[in-house]
């Protein structure tokens, strides 16, 4: 999912492709995007962009003498799960391309088009940043860390570090990733409540006998979690390409997956937050772990199943062959009290049961009984995806952000 990283990149992408480019005539607009209709027209214009948090803002500017006259438009995108831009040949336009500018007459028409495959992106017109998100991680270092730390005795920061790392009103950019790959570099557990993090923060003072460049020196040496908001972020904008993305073997995604410490990694455990989203960790999650769940540990590709190697579970000791297996081996007949219930899939209400038909077929009943081969992966016989996908972790991520218990969420 896009984080704040991937909007900061995007905007440098837009501002770098179209630079002396200019854009004419109408904006079109896909006939299945919900997103709205954006009513500008001019016969010569610019295109420039710039990011804040985990929102992007494009502004269109008309050409002095350009027609009809028209005052500059702007409008917010937030990218949802899979937005981003591209600048390419008219008639070759991308999949998916739910919003597309042109270029003016001379030379080889293009188009600037934002490309959102899984359609939860949207715009807005108007080019006012979303109400309630607080200052830029990237950007705002100072002003994000003042409204943190001035705001602590918010509801929020009851909740683990994880989750209130995912809260936009305090740490606008911030994402599933990044939450994960700073904690992991601090080894705070990801369930640790967040007030507990971030008080000792509050009342840290520097040296006040230390010099500017040893202070400096000081804070790259031993950041704190607010200070690495800022800076590692900042890291994945520093590599170039795109920053987060699921595309196997594409080179822009290549340096940003060896730069990754924890989020996917094999070795990590993960475990799902209140809101079903995945954090990624190494050690202990914490005392605000979710109950009863077990972390997983992320496994390598080599050890894990391939669809060929997914089997049921093995025959647990309360399990049994079915009674057609029985006679055919010759096995005592097992009596009805010593099977639990549950342990055979014809006992279970939503599988019908086998017909008589189906025996004269020659096709075997369904007993719930062994496999022919081991168990391997987790025991459900599932593979877990290299890169996972958080879920909604930010206000204009997977949904429009909607405000719940007075906190802004996606």
């Amino acid at each position: 999912m896009p984080e704040g990283p991937e909007l900061h990149l995007a905007s440098h992408f837009v501002n770098e492709a179209c630079r002396g480019l200019v854009f004419g005539g109408c904006v079109e607009k896909s006939s299945v995007s919900r997103n709205p209709e954006v009513p500008f027209e001019s016969s010569a214009y610019y295109i420039s962009a710039s990011a804040r948090g985990k929102e992007l803002r494009l502004t269109l500017s008309p050409l002095p003498g350009a027609q009809p006259s028209q005052e500059p438009m702007a409008l917010i995108f937030h990218f949802g799960m899979s937005g981003s831009f591209q600048l390419v040949p008219s008639n070759a336009l991308p999949p998916h391309a739910h919003l597309r500018f042109y270029t003016a007459p001379p030379g080889p028409r293009l188009a600037l088009c934002f490309v959102d495959i899984r359609r939860f992106g949207h715009w807005d017109i108007g080019g006012e940043w979303q109400p309630g998100r607080g200052p830029c991680v990237l950007l705002e270092y100072e002003q994000f860390r003042e409204n943190v730390l001035r705001n602590l005795e918010d509801k929020v920061f009851d909740r683990p570090i994880c989750e209130a790392l995912l809260d936009q009103r305090f740490f606008n950019g911030i994402g599933n990733y990044l939450r994960a790959e700073i904690l992991y570099r601090l080894k705070i557990p990801p369930f640790e409540k967040a007030r507990t993090v971030l008080e000792a923060l509050k009342q840290h003072r520097p040296n006040p006998k230390l010099t500017l460049s040893q202070k400096i020196k000081a804070k790259l040496q031993n950041p704190d979690l607010l200070e690495l908001c800022h800076s590692v972020p900042k890291e994945v904008v520093q590599l170039g390409g795109k920053g987060y993305g699921q595309e196997i073997g594409e080179e822009d995604f290549a340096a940003f997956r060896a730069w990754l410490q924890c989020y996917g990694i094999a070795g990590m455990s993960s475990l799902r937050d209140r809101h079903g989203r995945t954090i990624w960790f190494q050690g202990d999650p914490g005392p605000l772990a979710p109950r009863g769940d077990k972390s997983h540990k992320k496994k390598s590709k080599r050890s894990q199943p391939g669809p060929e190697d997914r089997t049921e579970d093995p025959l647990s000791p309360s399990k049994s062959p079915s009674r057609t297996r029985r006679a055919r081996r010759g096995l005592p007949k097992q009596t009805t009290p010593h099977r639990p219930e549950g342990t055979s899939l014809q006992q279970d209400p939503k599988v019908p049961p086998v017909t008589e038909k189906g025996k004269k077929t020659g096709r075997r009943a369904n007993s719930g009984g062994p496999s022919s081969a081991p168990s391997s992966g987790d025991g459900r016989g599932t593979t877990k995806r290299s890169f996972p996908e958080g879920k909604g972790d930010s206000i204009g991520s997977s949904y429009r952000w909607t405000k719940v218990g007075g906190r802004l969420t996606g």
